[in-house]
């Protein structure tokens, strides 16, 4: 397939490209960075956009079959949570603006259902500094709940994610939908290498059409 990648040299967005390139889909990587991209492929294209700029980012996405966000401002960006609402809702309008029928994008773990009413992120373990993040990436399921036009997919990491030395690719996940999946143990973690596994795995499957996943081992 034909994919653009935003946030393509991120903490998630890197195993996503890796993941791309590997199963041999072609990837327009767009980031604000691109000296951060180091990946030499000739199936991979770097684009330069601030994705707060819509129109800008149409001819980018122009003539993929998917679009595929790990877009996030920053955890320590005091403006978390309006940049993450104000560039998801750009991502959104320009992926229909371009023509492009699919949207899978990469959201929290925060709401998850932990209780029947009860979302992860109104819990008093949940940490205060992740807080406004975590909020702006609920407030835009519900807005993607609403959209008509594409084919939207929202993916939850699992409570926990690491990358790098704590984390590696195993191919290997399960998957929820609304609430946390917890192994025997009763944790609820997965890698960043893996995430970007079942995101790649919902590109090529089509398993959750317009719905929220979530993944943990």
């Amino acid at each position: 397939m034909r994919i653009a990648i935003i946030g393509a040299s991120g903490f998630v967005g890197s195993h996503l490209l890796t993941e791309a390139l590997q199963r041999d889909h072609y990837v327009t990587a767009i980031v604000r960075h691109p000296e951060k991209i180091t990946t030499h492929h000739p199936h991979l294209i770097v684009k330069t956009c601030d994705i707060m700029d819509t129109d800008a980012l149409v001819p980018l996405l122009a003539d993929n079959d998917a679009v595929l966000s790990a877009y996030n401002p920053g955890w320590t960006n005091p403006n978390i949570y309006d940049d993450f609402l104000k560039g998801s809702k750009s991502i959104q309008e320009a992926t229909k603006k371009a023509g492009v029928k699919r949207l899978l994008t990469i959201g929290g773990a925060g709401s998850l259902y932990v209780a029947p009413d009860t979302q992860l992120i109104d819990t008093p373990q949940f940490p205060a500094e992740w807080k406004p993040g975590a909020l702006a990436a609920r407030d835009y399921l519900n807005i993607l709940k609403e959209e008509k036009d594409i084919e939207w997919t929202f993916l939850s990491p699992a409570i926990e994610m690491h990358a790098g030395t704590s984390g590696k690719r195993t191919g290997r996940y399960r998957t929820g939908k609304d609430e946390p999946v917890f192994d025997a143990n009763g944790a609820c973690r997965i890698s960043a290498e893996d995430l970007a596994v079942a995101l790649i795995d919902e590109l090529e499957n089509k398993q959750f059409p317009k719905q929220r996943f979530t993944v943990a081992y």
